[in-house]
């Protein structure tokens, strides 16, 4: 199955590899944020900027995936709401089966570390993992270092920590924040052998700012992104995504000139 899956994977890319990913995934956890409200006016605006993929709860990419292009289709299987007192805990709403039956080319799991629950949700990710490559189906794994254990989800150490988790459970993509600085990143990509796409968090209120986090993950090694708010709570979306391609091109023409 692994080359079944390296076919998908590549469904998640540009042509050079880069990932470029957009999860509109929040409606289950926030309701109707700006940005958001109409699911499907949210998703025409993007298809064919440049985006490789979005990652959707099952029932709103029931209501796209008759406009997607030539995006892949990711189906988020890990629920919560903000409402719950458990927060930090996420649960399995999705099989792997049901997803590929809405047209998903791969899966993603959402895993809280550092929490009382943590235990259950990487035993979930897991058997996630076996039944999707099972199926020839690719995992995003989206690792936090949250709960009563956290004081710093940005810190750099938890961050290598929980990505590596996402490895050695079987991820083939692993989603997390960036660590502030070049340097500290770099270490958390060096300590897996699997592609490393960064988290958006919430709207960053420059857009000098948020488009710089990206093109120092970028330098550090990161292959990608994968950010909901700063793109589709942008003034342009469309436009956000155009100066991250830009951003890619860049780094991987810095690559090959040194």
């Amino acid at each position: 199955m692994i080359s079944v899956i390296n076919r998908r994977m590549k469904r998640l890319t540009d042509a050079r590899g880069r990932f470029l990913l957009v999860p509109m995934d929040h409606g289950l956890t926030n309701g109707p944020l700006e940005g958001i409200v109409d699911i499907r006016e949210a998703v025409t605006k993007l298809v064919g900027s440049g985006v490789t993929g979005f990652i959707l709860h099952k029932g709103a990419a029931r209501h796209v995936i008759d406009i997607l292009g030539d995006e892949s289709l990711i189906i988020h299987l890990s629920a919560g709401n903000t409402l719950s007192p458990y927060q930090n805990r996420k649960r399995i709403i999705t099989s792997v089966e049901e997803a590929i039956s809405l047209g998903a080319d791969a899966v993603s799991v959402h895993v809280n570390i550092g929490n009382e629950d943590d235990s259950d949700m990487i035993y979930d990710f897991g058997e996630i993992v076996s039944e999707a490559h099972s199926l020839g189906i690719p995992v995003l794994a989206m690792m936090y270092a949250r709960g009563d254990k956290i004081t710093n989800q940005y810190d750099a150490e938890n961050i290598a920590i929980i990505a590596r988790v996402a490895d050695e459970v079987g991820a083939d993509i692993v989603k997390v924040y960036y660590t502030g600085d070049e340097e500290s990143f770099k270490k958390v990509v060096k300590g897996v052998r699997i592609p490393v796409v960064i988290a958006g968090g919430p709207k960053i209120d420059s857009e000098d700012k948020f488009l710089q986090m990206v093109r120092g993950a970028l330098r550090s090694g990161a292959a990608g992104i994968s950010i909901g708010r700063n793109i589709w709570q942008s003034s342009d979306p469309r436009g956000t995504v155009q100066k991250i391609s830009a951003i890619m091109e860049e780094i991987l023409n810095e690559n090959y000139h040194n």
